[in-house]
């Protein structure tokens, strides 16, 4: 999955001081020459940094921002003190204040952002504090304090909960999820910071993601709906077989589901001669040989140290009476993630009970089971719950770990599961499920 990286890019800004001169008139010696005033204003710099809005690669926008950041030189000031005019003393052209609107008389005034101010005019916008500095912000035509604009505006890691620091371009830099929109600071990817092996968050710092026995990482989310071991998952298997019945996809011969830790599913995975295996990680397997596996299960008295329970690791052997042998499920992820490989996997499964070719392209065997794993999550709109978990308040993120998994397979960038997935679902909407499939079984290939 590809992260987003964001740049602001800068503009610049000018100010300066001034005195507003004195009425009055003077002679030079003579009487007849008039002594003129001269302006003389430093340029002032500035380096301001916008951001343009945010939106992912799919068409998602996840935030707005109109920031401008400016850095002011505060001018040097050679101006005289008294204008010339004629002996009967002229009046003079006066301007009005941007900020009060009254007339600036004699004395000092600011002219920045292309008007004129009292000094004690030109406020934050934020803390209405006046602008004494030399350093301000520029937002919507709008001036702030450098501090003030950096807490209203300069983006923080959502990580370490910093101001996202320049990179060596004077740049702010910074990383992007292309789904979550969470930002961080680049340096994160490298010093190790984990990600939930789920939703692929990074764990911020003020929280604290669930260790699991084989290394991964759990954010609390995620966590809420965690399916942990093989007794906790049946009933869910078992919804998901019905799902396929509902589909006149009926799998008739009994077939064991086991959950495991990475380390056997890997291990199983090695074994397996024609097995398929979820993608980017491997998170399942439809088993065709005999193996030993190694399921996980727990004990129901959560302690300190086990907050779901002790978990314990019993090995089992698998014997094949048809052509699949077992179902292998990576433990430990939320319960709709967990029913999109069961999907996926019981695809397979219902491919080679039914008389599929084994030597189906991989992008159509792949293909098709990830429409299967996207049906069924489409389905579990408003009714993702268990029965045991009807009671239990809904999750706040429970609708968007939905999104996300649907996300995750309608942007998979890989050809078999991507592409595959892609040209599957193009042709279950145009010729419909069973057409698409007779297809498949005939030609190995889907209709166009």
């Amino acid at each position: 999955m590809k992260w987003l990286n964001k740049i602001f890019k800068g503009s610049n800004q000018r100010v300066s001081y001034e005195d507003y001169p004195h009425g009055g008139s003077t002679t030079s010696g003579d009487g007849k020459n008039k002594r003129a005033a001269s302006d003389d204003l430093d340029h002032a710099l500035a380096i301001s940094l916008s951001e343009e809005d945010y939106s992912n690669d799919y068409g998602r926008g996840r935030s707005d921002y109109d920031e401008e950041l400016a850095r002011a030189v505060q001018a040097s000031l050679d101006i005289t003190d008294r204008l010339p005019s004629s002996s009967s003393g002229s009046s003079l052209g006066l301007h009005r204040c941007a900020g009060c609107n009254k007339e600036i008389g004699p004395g000092r005034f600011l002219s920045c952002m292309d008007v004129m101010w009292h000094p004690q005019c030109f406020r934050c916008h934020a803390c209405n504090q006046p602008i004494s500095g030399s350093e301000f912000a520029v937002s919507g035509n709008e001036p702030y304090h450098k501090d003030c604009y950096r807490e209203l505006y300069h983006p923080r890691c959502e990580v370490c909960h910093e101001f996202i620091p320049p990179n060596s371009a004077r740049l702010i830099e910074y990383r992007a999820h292309p789904f979550w929109g969470q930002k961080y600071c680049p340096a994160h990817e490298e010093d190790g910071t984990p990600r939930c092996c789920s939703c692929e968050r990074m764990e911020p710092r003020d929280a604290r993601y669930i260790s699991l026995d084989d290394g991964r990482k759990l954010c609390l989310e995620c966590l809420d709906t965690a399916v942990m071991d093989t007794l906790e998952c049946q009933p869910l298997y078992h919804e998901i077989l019905d799902f396929y019945e509902g589909l006149h996809m009926r799998i008739s011969q009994p077939i064991p589901m086991l959950l495991v830790e990475r380390q056997a599913l890997n291990e199983a995975r090695q074994n397996e001669k024609d097995g398929s295996h979820h993608q980017p990680e491997t998170r399942g397997l439809c088993l065709s040989e005999e193996q030993t596996v190694s399921t996980v299960y727990r004990r129901p008295r959560p302690s300190r140290h086990f907050p779901f329970g002790e978990m314990r690791v019993e090995s089992m052997k698998l014997t094949r009476h048809c052509e699949v042998t077992a179902i292998l499920v990576l433990f430990g992820l939320p319960r709709l993630l967990t029913g999109s490989i069961l999907a996926h996997e019981l695809m397979h499964a219902w491919l080679r009970l039914d008389g599929f070719s084994h030597h189906l392209d991989s992008a159509v065997e792949e293909g098709i089971c990830q429409v299967m794993a996207h049906m069924w999550l489409d389905s579990q709109i408003g009714s993702s719950s268990s029965s045991s978990e009807k009671s239990k308040p809904k999750s706040f993120n429970h609708d968007r770990l939905r999104e996300f998994f649907l996300h995750q397979i309608a942007m998979d960038s890989s050809p078999a599961y991507g592409d595959g997935f892609r040209s599957g679902h193009e042709a279950v909407v145009q010729f419909g499920l069973r057409r698409t499939l007779d297809h498949i079984k005939m030609t190995g290939s889907f209709p166009v």
